[in-house]
């Protein structure tokens, strides 16, 4: 169990029967009456937001969450299909509730998956991954002026903005926390 004092950004809680992620956080000490604690969590099945007031001497259940070390397989029908590394048990997780973090897949890509009552709900990517440029428009010559950029296809379908210097094929460096393009990588 929790108590209101423990509430803090990133903190995982259990609120009425589901599993949530603290994304704001602000003690209050009114003039008159209990202070409290206004926070804003997540749902971390469904990414839902909510608003929500503890109240001091308050406690907060703990969620029952585990965390595995698995490593992308490849997609089956509308899943994807995870492998744990050292039991070779598999997971299917929907597209659905990866959500955009699916762009940055690649075959034996390792992430952590998130589990919660031994079902899987959410992934943490690693902080960057390495995908190939599948398609891109040519850069033109005189476009550069303040750090010009253009549209790319990556192998998993993603679309970012690149420098006008990537070209189709060639390897680069990804962001997973931001989705922005980091360098150009030699493979």
């Amino acid at each position: 169990m929790y108590e209101t004092s423990d509430l803090r950004k990133g903190l995982k809680i259990l609120h009425e029967g589901k599993p949530y992620v603290v994304t704001d956080c602000n003690f209050v000490k009114p003039g008159k009456g209990r202070p409290f604690t206004r926070t804003k969590i997540k749902n971390l099945a469904t990414g839902a937001v909510l608003e929500v007031t503890f109240f001091s001497g308050d406690r907060i259940d703990r969620p029952d969450l585990e965390e595995q070390t698995m490593q992308y397989s490849y997609m089956d029908g509308e899943s994807f299909v995870f492998m744990n590394t050292e039991t070779y048990e598999q997971v299917f997780i929907s597209a659905e509730a990866l959500g955009e973090q699916k762009g940055y897949l690649v075959d034996n890509l390792v992430c952590t998956v998130l589990f919660f009552d031994g079902k899987p709900i959410d992934i943490s990517l690693p902080n960057f991954v390495v995908l190939q440029v599948t398609q891109a428009d040519p850069g033109f010559k005189g476009d550069t002026s303040g750090g010009a950029t253009k549209k790319a296809t990556l192998q998993s379908g993603l679309q970012i903005d690149v420098p006008l210097f990537v070209g189709e094929g060639e390897w680069i460096r990804l962001d997973t926390r931001t989705g922005a393009y980091v360098e150009r990588v030699k493979k």
